[in-house]
């Protein structure tokens, strides 16, 4: 049920029922009313449905938390990824526009190749390496070019306790083998959606209160600080389980050709939050602190 606040702002959230979507419900909630919608109640696909509901809704602020994820899957599915990732934000920005509203957007460390071995910056130029990573590009060109108010988060190597996601995964693998083998030679920074949540809540409100919050438009990098390879969180995730519940003994690391998959994968995800401190003072602790909160034992 919508929580309604004195101030009466509206924001309309798409993909309530996802890892940050889920997360988002809760921290937003203090900043206005919140609608909140999902698959299949409203389909990223058919772009006519959001101008439908955005219409009816007529929000303050649209948070788009959904977007076509399965990054292997894109390979063969490149249009319909489109159609989520670049072709509705497109349109979600337009209407943005129209009605003066503010549009906060997830992006992906992907639009990056993993060629650089420092930080990447907002400013270094994007080069992706796969559909996935191609068509939320087009997304971000569509927002930053549209005119309207924005927040362009770009995240990196996103978990939670709920939905499909590495920590899942590996929970339940190693509850069924005894050895594990994860690639070991891509870097980045996993990153616990409810940080995610909760920071998106606290930029937003700092610039809804602002006189003038045009100026705070932009692209911005959000992850948790340090870095580990997925081999090392595997590693982390299984020394943290109860040995009762696991059967693994051991996580092996690879190669990423040792582990072939449909779409190519960035070496390196570790982003700059520099720019991110600079406006609005927020920064995220390190990767085990959040991993130790998720799991509930900080």
């Amino acid at each position: 049920m919508s929580q309604v606040v004195p101030s009466m702002r509206r924001i309309l959230l798409l993909g309530c029922r996802g890892q940050v979507g889920w997360e988002l419900q809760r921290a937003l909630a203090p900043l206005g009313m919140v609608v909140a919608r999902d698959y299949p109640e409203v389909d990223l696909a058919q772009v006519d449905q959001l101008v439908t509901l955005v219409r009816e809704t007529n929000p303050d602020v649209i948070v788009n938390a959904a977007a076509y994820t399965a990054v292997d899957r894109a390979e063969q599915e490149p249009e319909k990824a489109r159609l989520i990732n670049a072709v509705a934000p497109a349109r979600l920005a337009a209407l943005a526009r129209e009605r003066r509203s503010w549009l906060v957007h997830y992006s992906t460390d992907y639009v990056y190749d993993g060629s650089k071995r420092t930080p990447y910056e907002e400013s270094d130029p994007p080069c992706p390496l796969n559909v996935y990573g191609q068509t939320k590009l087009e997304g971000d060109l569509a927002i930053t070019t549209s005119g309207c108010p924005f927040l362009i988060f770009r995240l990196c190597w996103v978990y939670g306790t709920r939905g499909h996601n590495f920590l899942l995964t590996i929970q339940r693998l190693a509850r069924e083998r005894e050895t594990l083998r994860v690639v070991a030679d891509q870097i980045g920074s996993p990153t616990w959606s409810r940080w995610i949540a909760e920071t998106t809540a606290q930029a937003l409100g700092q610039v809804l209160a602002q006189p003038d919050p045009g100026r705070w438009s932009g692209i911005y990098h959000l992850r948790a600080a340090g870095q580990t390879s997925w081999h090392g969180f595997a590693r982390r995730i299984v020394d943290l389980m109860p040995v009762a519940e696991r059967r693994c003994r051991e996580v092996v690391p690879i190669r990423s050709e040792e582990y072939p998959s449909p779409a190519r994968r960035p070496a390196w995800s570790v982003m700059s939050c520099e720019k991110l401190w600079r406006t609005f003072r927020l920064a995220l602790p390190d990767w085990e602190t959040g991993l130790l909160q998720a799991l509930d034992m900080s």
